[in-house]
This record gives C-alpha cells, structure tokens and sequence, in this order.
C-alpha cells in the first residue's frame, strides 16, 4: 500500500513522509497524476500562503487530480494549509477560490480578537462526531497548531474535532472519504500520530 504526499512546491514533505514511514506505510512524493490516483490514501501538505498554493495546484492541474480523488472516494488528508485548500474560499491576503471540495471558507481571526495571532502551540482536541471512524480507540488531547486563519465549515456535520482560543475553532473537519487537519498531526506528539494511523488504517481497508 502506497499513500501519495502530493507535491505542489508548498509543503511539508518530508516530515509527512517520515512520519507515515515511521507508522510502517510506503510514503511516495509526487506529483504525476497516475501515481496519485493509483494510491490507497492521498496526503495534501501546505505551509504558506493560500492564493500561492492555489495558484501552484491549478499552475500543475493538481486542482483537479485532487477534485477526481474525492470522486472516486480515495481517502484524502488535507493538512495545515492542505486542509484550508480543501474549503470553498479564503479571505488572506484576497479572495481566493478554493478546491470546494468541502463547502466553507477560510477567515481571519477577528483584529478585535483578545488571543494572539498567529494562535501557536499546544491546545486541547475536543471530538464533535466521536463516532467518527478516524477517533477510533482514541481519547481526547493535545496537539500543535499554528495558524492565523481558521476555517468556518458549512454544514455542521462536516466538523468533526474543535479546539478552544476564545471560541470553538474547527481543528478537524471531514466530507466523505476527505478530512483536514488544521494542526501538524506529525508533529504533534503520539495523539497526532494515532489520528493520522487511523487515516492511514482506512486507506488500507478502502483499498
């Protein structure tokens, strides 16, 4: 079993992919097309700017690669800025257009805000939709956030895990076979990790 860590010039690849190795999975970087759709699960990384990587991802045609792997219900993990990529519109720096693949936008912590911006460091996971297969076996913790944009889904039922910086931030979302993770779950000591196993356990049982 293969998970591809798509490669668009924005993203943390290499501690995604040793992580994934670290967790007894085949990680390939890549950037061509059939080997991401011949893949069992699929890894969107991304740090940086948000029109930048949607510029990077329809630039390469990955914009729709990633659109087609929702379709054929491929287990998709959008992480940090990946996750914001996966939402419908961004206000930094712009309006920005997203991949729409799950419906929301992507805001700015408000300037009236009384929490410091960007909001880093560790903070408490709270699970939403604990019957959610990817929180199976799992107990609520802490994990490693830096952001300074938050993402507002749509519709209720594609959030899935909060965390607390003065109101609920959506720390988890998902669609489907499609979930984002606004922290670094690789970096995020051994809660991070056993929610990014359990990714990686229902890429192999979709497989």
């Amino acid at each position: 079993m293969t998970i591809a860590i798509v490669d668009y010039g924005m993203g943390n690849l290499h501690s995604v992919s040793k992580a994934i190795e670290r967790l007894g999975y085949e990680a390939q970087v890549t950037s061509n097309k059939e080997e991401i759709m011949g893949a069992s699960g699929v890894v969107l990384p991304g740090v940086g700017a948000y029109g930048d990587a949607m510029q990077h991802l329809r630039e390469t045609g990955l914009d729709k690669v990633m659109r087609e792997v929702q379709k054929r219900e491929i287990p998709l993990l959008g992480i940090c800025l990946g996750m914001q990529l996966l939402f419908s519109s961004s206000e930094e720096h712009g309006q920005h257009e997203g991949l729409n693949i799950i419906p929301g936008r992507v805001v700015r912590f408000e300037d009236r805000f009384s929490y410091k911006v960007p909001h880093m460091g560790w903070n408490e996971l709270q699970f939403i939709q604990r019957e959610n297969p990817l929180f199976q076996d799992l107990t609520e913790g802490h994990v490693y956030f830096v952001h300074s944009y938050h993402v507002e889904p749509e519709n209720d039922e594609d959030l899935l895990a909060v965390t607390d910086y003065g109101f609920p931030v959506t720390a988890i979302a998902g669609r489907g076979s499609v979930y984002g993770m606004q922290f670094h779950p690789e970096k995020s000591g051994e809660l991070g990790m056993q929610l990014l196993k359990n990714f990686l356990k229902l890429a192999e049982s979709s497989s």
